[in-house]
């Protein structure tokens, strides 16, 4: 399996597909490079990357400490220097998307552009409550059937056949003798509760960084992480953004649906 490491020794996994224009893809917080799956089979022809932050999927787990945005762009950056790749599109989904813009706003000379799946600069307190309720926290179902149930009953603002929350179910968690596990780290809870309680940074300076480039932007129609409000000042910020909204779909779109394919083979459109 294609690991690299990073400075700390932590091994991290990595996939890299293809020829062309590099297209680094960053995963949400508690998810890893298999989120990508879906879109994948309507990509043209490019540089797939993708990759397990550490604590997540096949990535060594290093401890709540290093889960932090800063560490993880910074080991996106040690895996673009382990490729020899000098800059990169930038797909980031969630967390991933939090990367991008502090990667675009910190080290913009390794960032061709960025594709944001449902996240911006403001993150709303339901979206983030909800996140507290479940990061870290082993599920009660015992099987993927279990799962895949409790998953249609849990998404809510989801329309979506019952085949998807089955891939869903695989994807993200691990079948043991017990039951179902975490595929990260639980430690990731505390991480994320000790980022609670710092006073929220102002992140829209990272978001106008990322404005000199092509910028896209897919949000889900239902979404409880990114409003509609801050997709608007996003699109004011930035007039050249290429936006889609994606019906019947909260946080986060799978990024397989018509619009968020529109958007991201218009974003690729403008890297020839």
């Amino acid at each position: 399996m294609p690991h690299f490491t990073a400075a700390d020794g932590a091994r991290l996994y990595f996939t890299d597909e293809g020829h062309g224009i590099p297209l680094l893809c960053l995963a949400g917080l508690t998810r890893n490079s298999s989120d990508f799956d879906y879109l994948a089979p309507h990509l043209p022809p490019l540089r797939l990357i993708r990759m397990d932050y550490r604590g997540r999927g096949q990535s060594d787990w290093t401890g709540a400490e290093s889960y932090t945005i800063v560490q993880e762009g910074a080991d996106a950056l040690a895996l673009l220097d382990h490729l020899g790749i000098e800059s990169a599109a930038i797909l980031g989904t969630s967390r991933g998307g939090l990367i991008g813009m502090y990667l675009s706003a910190v080290a913009p000379d390794r960032v061709r552009g960025l594709i944001l799946n449902d996240v911006g600069p403001v993150i709303e307190p339901l979206g983030l409550a909800r996140i507290g309720d479940y990061i870290g926290r082993a599920p009660s179902a015992r099987s993927y059937a279990a799962m895949a149930v409790a998953l249609e009953h849990m998404m809510d603002g989801f329309e979506v056949p019952p085949s998807r929350w089955m891939e869903e179910a695989k994807k993200h968690y691990i079948l043991t003798d017990q039951g179902l596990d975490l595929t990260y780290d639980p430690a990731l809870r505390t991480a994320f509760l000790e980022a609670m309680k710092a006073p929220a940074a102002d992140a829209w300076p990272l978001f106008d960084a990322c404005t000199a480039k092509p910028l896209a932007l897919i949000r889900g129609a239902n979404s409880d992480l990114l409003t509609q409000a801050t997709a608007d000042e996003m699109a004011d910020r930035a007039p050249a953004m290429i936006y889609e909204e994606v019906p019947d779909r909260a946080h986060i779109p799978f990024l397989d649906e018509p619009e968020a394919l529109r958007a991201i083979h218009r974003f690729l459109g403008l890297l020839i």
